[in-house]
């Protein structure tokens, strides 16, 4: 299982520096494939297009996430329960319904489909995983701490500034890592909400790989394989980290 996992993974990266344009032979070692992939306009320009999204939903997603599980612990609704469960509802509804639904409300509201939506969609899929790390974490909180900075003389402001948060920066910095890596690979949502100039990676690379065997595609493959490795792995740091 773990070969059918990871053998094509190993094959994409090996491709990458073969000088075979084909890729059914070897060709010998080459670097040219990420030299002309680094000259290709619109593949340059949709990795542009994914880190800007990405960016504004990790931001939108960490102010969200933040402040919806500070409230949810901090204060008891009359729907407390019903208002979680319907946070967690987009971590688990299929993204063709989330997309779908999301599209129809874009139309509704006469909105063009563009980097605007393509944030929301995202924001709307990420935040609840921001959520759930700020939760944990809280859960795991000491009262006394804030009781203690409150007695110290402490404003409800500066007890959340300077004692919640810092107490709260692992799950934000891993909440932050894992909003990264799902925006940055998203691709269902994204067909649905993104407009002409705002198609992102996993577009550009589903557009292209339709198309044909693309060597430059194979050294994007890697370099998207060893930048999410490297998130996956932080982001597994920072939990462990946070567990302790």
């Amino acid at each position: 299982m773990l070969a059918f996992l990871y053998v094509p993974t190993a094959l994409l990266v090996a491709g990458s520096f073969n000088d075979s344009t084909t890729g059914t032979s070897w060709g010998g070692f080459t670097l040219k494939w990420y030299a002309q992939l680094f000259r290709n306009d619109p593949l340059l320009t949709a990795a542009k297009n994914s880190l800007v999204i990405a960016a504004a939903t990790a931001a939108l997603s960490i102010l969200a996430g933040t402040a919806g599980g500070w409230l949810l612990y901090r204060y008891k609704f009359v729907f407390n329960r019903a208002i979680g469960f319907l946070i967690f509802v987009p971590m688990v509804m299929p993204e063709v319904l989330l997309g779908t639904g999301l599209v129809s409300v874009f139309v509704l509201a006469k909105m063009q489909l563009g980097f605007i939506t393509n944030i929301i969609a995202h924001t709307t899929l990420c935040f609840p995983f921001v959520l759930v790390a700020i939760q944990a974490r809280l859960n795991g909180m000491d009262p006394a701490l804030e009781e203690a900075a409150s007695g110290l003389g402490a404003t409800p402001w500066q007890a959340f500034r300077l004692v919640t948060l810092p107490y709260l920066s692992p799950a934000i910095i891993s909440g932050t890592l894992m909003t990264l890596t799902v925006s940055l690979d998203e691709y269902l949502i994204t067909t649905f909400t993104s407009g002409p100039q705002s198609q992102t990676l996993p577009l550009k690379i589903y557009g292209l790989a339709k198309v044909g065997l693309n060597p430059q595609l194979n050294a994007l493959t890697a370099l998207l394989i060893v930048s999410t490795t490297a998130f996956v792995l932080l982001t597994d740091f920072l939990l462990r980290k946070e567990r302790a």
